[in-house]
């Protein structure tokens, strides 16, 4: 049966319509309907570089892995969804049986089957066929809209609270006021922080986050002639410290810094903001290889960690954070488009604005047949 269009990316810059296939599910999994669905940073990544670390687009792939949809038919052991539930979809299928899927650290299973990360197809189709358990029932008053977005607020829960510990009252610096960025500061303020501190070298995105989810914003100064990153960093992060009131211990201290922009001079200044004995987490990817202050991080024991996706309880606490209003999702979902604009929604969010200038931070794509809309 086939009656399932799909978008593909065959190779470096080049997508393609295709018809596939309808999915067949195994019985304890769902097949959703796909209504929704964002535009991730790693989805352009592989349409323009071919790949991601090791991660190497061999074969044809259907792109996508932000999305929400309606359940069109159950396998014979689910018991909690039926068809016609709106559902939430958590895009890693994990072995289960693996020690990091046993110890409650599923997203390091090495063999997870992860939407649109080679060479597994992605959500863009009008069918996905995924374990029952990774589907999550929308509350009525939430939207698939506010169910695509369920992906990018979990990589925020799972740094800001699974990773990074945060607890109420500490204060949080975020490197990089993109999409991911946005939600951490996000997950931050509804998790009660007494100070989230947005840093980013757009002035726009700072003023946007300033009204989102900030409690201050910073722009780094320019480099000086002759200085290194490291240097830039240390001067860097005196400047934030002169501007910001932040000290190196105690009140005013940095107890959380997060990076979620990648960028080399972000992670140096980010061990030099954070307190002794706070804790840096990586969520942002840039150059596989940087210089690092390992001396500073080792004198100040600061507990640095990487973030990865996002594991258990994560999407749990997302939906619960957007579905009583502590977290705000709509306000990030800039531009919409139809299933049959999939390209130039693509092009759009390459480009960093649509046509009439206005800044992309979240594009989402509807599903086959669904009015751009009907949100």
């Amino acid at each position: 049966m086939s009656n399932n269009p799909s978008f593909v990316l065959q190779g470096i810059e080049k997508v393609v319509f295709e018809e596939r296939p309808v999915p067949t599910i195994k019985d304890d999994e769902v097949l959703v309907e796909v209504k929704k669905t964002g535009i991730c940073g790693s989805d352009v990544h592989f349409l323009v570089h071919g790949r991601i670390g090791d991660f190497i687009v061999e074969n044809p792939m259907v792109l996508g892995h932000e999305s929400a949809g309606i359940v069109n038919k159950v396998g014979s052991k689910v018991k909690h969804l039926k068809a016609g539930d709106r559902v939430a979809m958590e895009p890693g299928a994990t072995c289960r049986v693996c020690d990091a899927c046993k110890t409650g650290r599923y997203e390091l299973c090495p063999d997870i089957i992860f939407a649109a990360t080679p060479p597994h197809d992605g959500t863009l189709a009008r069918y996905y066929p995924i374990p029952a358990d990774l589907c999550y029932k929308l509350p009525d008053h939430l939207t698939l809209e506010d169910g695509a977005m369920m992906e990018p607020l979990s990589v925020g829960v799972h740094s800001v609270y699974n990773i990074g510990g945060l607890r109420a009252g500490q204060s949080v610096v975020i490197f990089g006021a993109g999409p991911v960025g946005l939600l951490c500061m996000a997950v931050a303020k509804a998790l009660g922080a007494s100070r989230v501190i947005a840093v980013d070298i757009v002035q726009s995105r700072l003023d946007f986050a300033k009204t989102y989810a900030a409690t201050d914003i910073y722009v780094p100064p320019p480099f000086a002639p002759g200085e290194t990153k490291i240097q830039y960093s240390e001067r860097n992060a005196k400047t934030m410290r002169e501007q910001l009131g932040i000290t190196e211990r105690g009140l005013g201290s940095i107890d959380l810094v997060l990076d979620a922009s990648g960028a080399e001079v972000s992670i140096q200044t980010g061990v030099f903001i954070v307190k002794h004995g706070g804790t840096f987490v990586q969520v942002g990817m840039g150059a596989p290889e940087i210089t690092f202050p390992v001396t500073t991080m080792l004198v100040k024991e600061v507990n640095f960690k990487g973030s990865f996706r996002y594991g258990p309880g994560d999407y749990q606490l997302s939906v619960g954070l957007a579905s009583q209003g502590r977290v705000d999702l709509k306000s990030l979902i800039t531009h919409r488009f139809t299933f049959e604009q999939a390209v130039e929604a693509f092009a759009i969010n390459r480009a960093g604005k649509s046509e009439d200038g206005k800044p992309v931070i979240k594009a989402i794509i509807s599903g086959p047949d669904v009015s751009v809309n009907d949100h």
